[in-house]
């Protein structure tokens, strides 16, 4: 039972990945419950609810450089933690920021993240 969940745990947060990458908002919000909640680790509150999510996640899909490359994952029961570097389109220009994520799922949405950030790399071409 507890492989099952681990592994139906990774398929929602896998389509939460695509979705992402795909700049899909409508399939990104299928993947989380209506009262969802973002947080920058451990426990600073950054969204709730699944209005905010959405408000936060489109203004971030606009980003035309947005790429999530998922560097690994582990999953345990309903956890699912990513280790991913993303790509965005910062304020002072294009570049990169390692991150982890750790989504707690419940049936088949994501009731809860947390995220985990490293440090900003601006590619070197930047002035």
């Amino acid at each position: 039972m507890f492989l099952n969940q681990s592994v139906a745990a990774a398929e929602v947060v896998q389509r939460q990945l695509d979705a992402y990458n795909a700049r899909d908002i409508d399939a990104l919000m299928a993947t989380y419950a209506d009262d969802v909640e973002h947080f920058e680790f451990p426990a600073t509150p950054v969204a709730s609810g699944a209005a905010q999510v959405r408000e936060r996640l489109h203004v971030r899909l606009q980003e035309p450089s947005l790429h999530a490359q998922l560097l690994g994952r582990t999953a345990m029961g309903n956890l699912v933690i990513d280790h991913e570097l993303v790509t965005r389109d910062f304020p002072e220009g294009r570049g990169t920021v390692e991150l982890i994520a750790m989504y707690e799922v419940q049936g088949e949405k994501i009731v809860c993240a947390w995220f985990k950030f490293g440090a900003k790399r601006l590619d070197a071409q930047q002035p």
